[in-house]
């Protein structure tokens, strides 16, 4: 047995690895007495990296504690080992993992430990974390970090460990990232960084379940993001199919798209499309006036500074509101081609498993709103109406992708949290809301362009973007916007009602937004205006989360591939692909305090890629020589929707 004592908190701990038949008998019985007892046991795993689907993964180590004793099973390559951990694991009636859908999905895949065993019995103290305050520590939260929590609240010298092992990975010539599969499995420093790990969250869990308790997040708000966390790992480990011919096209062409579009920045003197200084120069030269600065003092030319100059709007389309300029114009096809080309083309290129898959991971407690996100790729950044890189995703064969989302979700919680009357009423007759709102406004002869100015307005709200934001994104003059938003304020007081109820709930209870479900949001002190956004956004990510969990007890789990947004992504047997999608849409419409939520099943169905129901609206809605030409794929595109 090797040896590693440690002293947490003033407490001597230690960690031991167990050698011999002897040593693994002393380990059972340990168990077995954690087992007899109910009590809650810390568990983690040390691998190669994180992309745990990979062909070259390896589970190195297996380890099991409580507040003051860890075991590392060394199971790389050791059955004998392997099978100990194997049985410690679904021996032991409570498990605390901190970032627990990681470990779970390593050790289903890696150790024969079934994720819907472990999962039922595992609880996760980053969601516990995430639950009493969603910020990052660096955003001014509580830490949502296993080493920093607990050099809050077990032991200020809790980080040492990962600083010391950092060290150890340089001095082999790793990175951070790359010293776990290089280190030797026996090196001193790792074996007692995997046990300690172990300690500290046994010892955390207990610190974070009373701060939950103080102040007042109800243990069934746990329960519930246990479960959504679950289904979702369940959706990560069994992936997407992917169109390897179809990627491996793809990253050539955007590569080139990148190109072409920097060789037009050039023209202005810009070298490197990623150089805000340089592209900022150049448009100021240009004659362009930039008045926004970055924290330092430079100038800002982010992406929505750069689409309000190329006369874009969020999804690309021309607004028609000032003359393009072509240097704006060309940084961002630059830009959006080479992020295209590495976070997507690239990454489902190369991040296959054996059978062809990418296992995009799902983020099921992410945000400060609590919304979801996907990384690996980061399918939920996707444009809204593109097709480009959804083509290259693939139902199994036989099988047909769905796709179903809500309509108009966070404009219909927001109608229901204020109790908005008059915009509930034009909900339930199934009234265009955007159309309604402009002629509520402007009269019965509204045109396009109002209708586009009250919807920015309704989703300013939503999404808490102001006046400003909204001018630069429509082209609308400032004073005109300002003037839409004072009229939307009238027709909907509701909103500005409860708007301001919010915010004064939120100072009173120590800048905290608290959502129907009993969530706890903390709002920055300097943006109490967000308190609508947050609550609306929250409850709306709530709406489909209690919806998939309600699919989960239909047995609708096993079709389920994604959830990006408002979009539940599926796929089923050709032959019943139809009532599959039809009882998803019946499971996710609801009443909501009175509004129907109604979920879209028309045209739901698509053929076998996920883009093609996009490839079909596309080429529906701009079927022209023009369009054609730019997309040279437009003719496939339009085959495979058919299919």
């Amino acid at each position: 047995m090797k040896y590693f004592p440690y002293t947490i908190a003033g407490d001597e701990t230690m960690t031991r690895v167990p050698e011999t038949a002897a040593d693994l008998d002393e380990f059972r019985r340990w168990v077995e007495r954690k087992a007899r007892a109910g009590e809650m046991v810390g568990a983690d795993t040390e691998t190669t990296g994180l992309d745990t689907f990979s062909p070259t993964y390896r589970l190195r180590t297996v380890q099991l504690g409580d507040a003051r004793d860890a075991w590392v099973l060394q199971v790389e390559d050791r059955p004998l080992l392997q099978e100990a951990a194997r049985w410690a694991l679904l021996a032991l009636p409570r498990l605390v993992f901190h970032n627990a859908t990681f470990d779970l999905l390593v050790l289903d895949r890696h150790l024969g430990t079934p994720l819907e065993v472990m999962g039922p019995k595992a609880t996760d103290s980053k969601i516990v974390a995430h639950l009493y305050d969603s910020r990052p520590s660096h955003e001014g939260g509580y830490g949502l970090r296993l080493k920093e929590l607990c050099a809050k609240d077990v032991d200020p010298s809790a980080p040492d460990t990962q600083e010391d092992l950092t060290k150890v990975f340089h001095s082999i010539g790793e990175t951070k990232a790359s010293g776990w599969a290089a280190i030797d499995i026996n090196h001193p420093t790792y074996l007692a960084y995997a046990g300690l790990d172990a300690i500290l969250v046994s010892r955390l869990l207990p610190v974070l379940e009373e701060r939950l308790r103080t102040v007042g997040v109800a243990q069934r708000l746990v329960d519930f993001e246990h479960r959504v966390m679950l289904v979702c790992a369940k959706m990560e480990r069994r992936g997407m199919l992917v169109d390897q011919p179809y990627v491996a096209d793809l990253v050539g062409r955007l590569e080139e798209e990148a190109k072409l579009h920097a060789g037009k920045a050039t023209k202005y003197g810009v070298t490197s499309v990623n150089s805000p200084k340089q592209v900022a120069t150049a448009l100021v030269g240009m004659g362009e006036t930039l008045t926004e600065t970055t924290d330092s003092g430079a100038l800002k030319v982010d992406k929505s500074i750069l689409l309000d100059l190329a006369d874009l709007d969020e999804q690309w389309q021309p607004r028609g509101a000032r003359e393009a300029n072509p240097l704006a114009d060309a940084v961002l096809r630059s830009k959006r081609a080479g992020k295209w080309s590495t976070s997507y083309g690239i990454a489902m290129r190369d991040g296959l498993d054996v059978n062809g898959r990418i296992h995009p991971k799902i983020n099921s407690l992410q945000a400060r709103t609590a919304r979801m996100s996907i990384s690996g790729p980061p399918l939920q950044q996707l444009p809204s109406g593109d097709w480009t890189i959804r083509r290259a995703l693939l139902a199994d064969p036989g099988m047909r992708m769905f796709s179903i989302d809500y309509s108009a979700v966070e404009m219909r919680v927001l109608a229901a949290l204020a109790n908005e009357t008059t915009m509930k009423r034009a909900i339930t007759e199934g009234r265009d809301l955007h159309d309604f709102t402009a002629e509520l406004i402007w009269g019965p002869n509204f045109t396009k362009r109002h209708r586009k100015m009250g919807k920015g307005v309704g989703f300013g709200k939503v999404y808490g973007g102001g006046a400003t934001t909204l001018s630069r994104q429509t082209g609308a003059p400032l004073a005109e916007v300002k003037t839409a938003i004072a009229a939307y304020d009238r027709v909907y007081p509701g909103v500005k009602r409860y708007s301001q109820k919010l915010q004064r709930e939120a100072r009173r209870d120590g800048y905290i937004v608290w959502t129907p479900v009993g969530r706890r949001l903390p709002l920055d002190r300097d943006r109490v205006y967000a308190a609508t956004n947050y609550a609306v956004q929250s409850t709306a990510r709530d709406v489909l989360c209690q919806a998939v969990l309600d699919m989960d007890d239909k047995g609708l789990t096993d079709y389920l591939l994604l959830l990006v947004h408002d979009e539940a992504l599926g796929c089923a047997p050709e032959d019943i692909a139809q009532d599959v999608a039809r009882e998803v849409a019946e499971t996710m419409t609801m009443d909501f305090f009175g509004v129907p939520l109604d979920a879209d099943l028309n045209d739901a169905v698509w053929g076998r890629s996920w883009g093609g129901g996009y490839m079909k609206k596309a080429a529906t809605m701009t079927a022209n020589d023009e369009w054609y030409a730019a997309h040279p794929d437009a003719a496939a595109a339009a085959e495979l929707a058919r299919a």
